[in-house]
């Protein structure tokens, strides 16, 4: 075994101690079972992983949780039921270089799925089982070995009394805040919100909080990760030190290192002065390196000795600093796709990746788009001393249609522009304020959306028209709900009722 296999292994068993820190300091049952999950593919690298816990006293699944790469849900379900029944039936651990031939099942029983290997191994508390893990790779060349075995093992061995304990302790304490004060906590902070996505990002954010351990943030660029970040360092127990931030895709490849770790006077061309680099900087709080898939490659070997040792050089000098800097990284880019290219360090990658965090893209977070549009008009009307108060539903609609590239960045921007191009006088932004490329999209769309077929029931149309005409009715009534009931001839009780039955509430 060469010495990079060595330090890749080492770092891995490092990563299981690691998960047995977070799991030590989380109560929520749902986040527990997520970096459980995340912490196991991560180590075997596989293609798809899924937990499933048995009710004690039914014996029957109470909950199933997974995680795909590329691959197919239903034929996986199927797989997982098989495997993990086998696992539970022998009371045993579970490995296969390849199920397709594997004798312990029927002949072909597996010949339609496209996975080949698979590692299954029970969470066990006092001889009973209370779930299972399961892990699939469709990787011909790398089949699951022993050494994977025994990782999934030591994971199972450290999670099962956490998995077991969360469901006694979630009953009693730390009881997670409630939805709409869980989302009037982060509005300040800009995260904004209501959909089960963002609900959940929040939800990790505050289990990830309370862990002083570094963090990777996963998404697509524009997302918001540099606002996660601040959210999580302003409720960690370092918010009354620094923040302090880096893109690493905005800087020259040169330039990197004297900006992390400072430079001394004559160090080289240009260097007149001494200068603290943004770790020095952060020293006692947080230093969030936004994509960080941009990072050289000799870059990522300094930075892989500074997290060992905890301690910087500033470029020229032959003296070391010691630092305590907590470190959040994000990337646009998957990292572990990086790692199997060949482009991004493995044993660097275990090490951010100590709690993972998946930021979603606004395509998965739709119905959040309204709440949204209405705080940017609300910012950039202000900024530009208009009155506007709102966009047209036509409008709204198409902006909830659209395919979002460039996520809440790029809705931001727009609505900038039309809050631009928006006259003084106006009080509603409408369709005519669209430059000519986007009327072209907009147009295009509803033509598209008009011959599309009926989908929905009568039922959920009806309730649609009815949340629109009410909401129209409160715009204009300044939410007023007397006014508002008076220009719908309904009574002010039934207007409240509908407004709690269709989730319509007041613009912040």
């Amino acid at each position: 075994m060469n010495e990079a296999t060595k330090d890749v292994q080492l770092t891995k068993l490092e990563s299981v101690i690691d998960l047995a820190r977070l799991l030590g300091q989380q109560s929520d049952y749902e986040e527990v079972l997520r970096l459980v999950l995340d912490k196991a593919s991560l180590l075997v690298r596989s293609d798809s992983a899924r937990i499933m816990m048995i009710n004690p006293q039914t014996r029957h699944t109470v909950r199933t949780l997974y995680a795909e790469t590329d691959a197919d849900c239903e034929q996986n379900h199927f797989v997982h039921t098989n495997i993990a029944g086998w696992a539970v039936l022998h009371n045993s651990s579970f490995l296969s270089p390849d199920i397709k031939t594997d004798s312990r099942f029927r002949k072909k029983l597996f010949h339609n799925v496209h996975v080949r290997s698979a590692i299954c191994v029970p969470f066990r508390v006092e001889d009973f089982i209370i779930g299972t893990l399961l892990l699939l790779n469709d990787d011909r060349r790398c089949p699951f070995t022993d050494q994977d075995l025994s990782l999934a093992e030591d994971v199972s061995a450290i999670a099962s009394p956490f998995l077991h304990r969360t469901q006694d302790i979630a009953q009693y304490f730390n009881a997670p805040l409630p939805k709409q004060a869980l989302l009037g906590k982060y509005a300040p902070l800009g995260l904004l919100g209501r959909s089960q996505k963002f609900v959940d990002l929040l939800l990790a954010i505050e289990a990830a909080a309370r862990c002083d351990v570094r963090i990777l943030l996963e998404g697509e660029s524009g997302t918001g990760k540099e606002l996660v970040a601040r959210a999580l360092h302003r409720l960690s127990a370092r918010s009354q030190s620094p923040f302090v931030a880096i893109d690493c895709g905005a800087i020259q490849p040169n330039l990197v290192e004297s900006e992390l770790f400072g430079h001394i006077k004559g160090a080289f061309t240009g260097a007149l002065v001494d200068r603290r680099g943004l770790l020095e900087e952060a020293n006692g709080g947080t230093l969030f390196v936004d994509e960080i898939n941009n990072l050289p490659v000799e870059m990522q070997c300094k930075l892989l000795r500074v997290l060992q040792d905890e301690e910087i050089r500033p470029v020229g000098s032959n003296q070391t600093r010691k630092i305590n800097v907590r470190i959040i990284s994000a990337s646009s880019s998957s990292l572990r796709k990086l790692v199997a290219e060949g482009k991004f360090r493995e044993d660097l990658y275990f090490r951010l990746n100590v709690y993972p965090i998946h930021v979603p893209s606004l395509n998965d977070r739709i119905e959040d788009i309204p709440l949204l549009v209405d705080h940017f008009v609300k910012q950039f009307s202000g900024a530009q001393a208009k009155r506007i108060d709102g966009v047209e539903e036509d409008l709204l609609d198409w902006l909830k249609q659209r395919r979002w590239s460039g996520n809440v960045r790029e809705l931001s921007n727009l609505v900038e522009r039309l809050v631009t191009l928006t006259g003084d006088k106006r009080k509603v932004i409408d369709r005519t304020v669209l430059p000519a490329e986007l009327q072209k999209e907009f147009k295009k769309q509803r033509r598209t959306f008009e011959d599309a077929p009926m989908t929905r029931s009568l039922s959920e149309s009806l309730a649609e028209f009815e949340e629109q005409l009410i909401r129209k009715a409160l715009d204009g009534c300044d939410w007023n709900q007397s006014k508002a009931a008076r220009l719908l001839h309904v009574s002010e009780n039934r207007i409240r009722y509908k407004m709690t039955k269709l989730g319509i509430d007041k613009p912040r």
